[in-house]
């Protein structure tokens, strides 16, 4: 039995997220139909990441498990003859047998990207967050150094959800400013639920001066979701790259 794994790419607009569920299109059950048609037999798909409605990727991994002996490069160009083109293989490879995209994961990296114009554009509508009043990204900046290491994230999970342990390690966490874009960038082992969104939520306050720095560490250290800000909308979160 081969291990295959693809490295997918999406635009998540028009899918109810990455997870399969049932009479609703997910990119999970698109990329697994159409395996299935090359392969010509059922199959069972694990995803490094479960994206929520309307999140894009851009670095996706995931794996299955197949007898047929199609070349990787030949499986990823017949894929992308029949997916949409909002969803791409970018890669396929043969991996280990005990590889699996989720649970050998060492870090998953996240990048949020907000337009901080006074006018949004048709051309970037679908991929940001547009904020049209100016927020100070240095003190968002000095507020995300603070998630970095072991932190029980209880404040910024979704809310109701329950976790055996909420406790996750970020790796690197930043705020830039690129012209008109401010990315936020976080790199962590892993994530619970709209922790990423949320917390950029909560910086949007800080940048607009609603709350300050130790404002923000004292909702991190409250484990309180109630504490925290708003989630920031779907569409400007990009799954960027899952490492192994």
């Amino acid at each position: 039995m081969r291990n295959i794994s693809l490295i997918v790419s999406y635009d998540g607009t028009a899918y109810h997220g990455w997870q399969y569920q049932p009479n609703l299109i997910t990119i999970e059950r698109v990329v697994r139909e159409a395996i299935e048609k090359i392969l010509n037999h059922k199959i069972k798909i694990y995803a490094g990441a479960r994206t929520d409605t309307g999140v894009h990727a851009q670095g996706q991994v995931v794996n299955f498990f197949t007898e047929k002996g199609i070349e990787p490069g030949s499986l990823a160009r017949g894929l992308n003859s029949l997916l949409p083109v909002d969803i791409r293989v970018k890669d396929a490879f043969e991996v280990g047998p005990d590889f699996h995209a989720r649970y050998s994961a060492k870090s998953k990296t996240y990048v949020y990207c907000i337009l901080n114009a006074t006018y949004n554009s048709p051309f970037y509508v679908r991929y940001v967050w547009h904020i049209p009043y100016n927020i100070d990204v240095s003190s968002m900046n000095d507020s995300i150094k603070l998630i970095v290491g072991q932190h029980d994230f209880s404040a910024f999970k979704k809310k109701n959800a329950t976790y055996h342990n909420p406790i996750r390690e970020v790796i690197r966490a930043r705020v830039k400013r690129r012209g008109n874009f401010i990315y936020f960038v976080i790199e962590a082992t892993g994530f619970l639920r709209y922790m990423v969104r949320n917390i950029v939520g909560t910086l949007v306050l800080v940048g607009s001066g609603k709350i300050g720095v130790e404002d923000f560490r004292k909702i991190l250290e409250s484990k309180d979701r109630e504490k925290a800000g708003p989630t920031a909308p779907a569409q400007g979160l990009f799954l960027r790259e899952i490492k192994y």
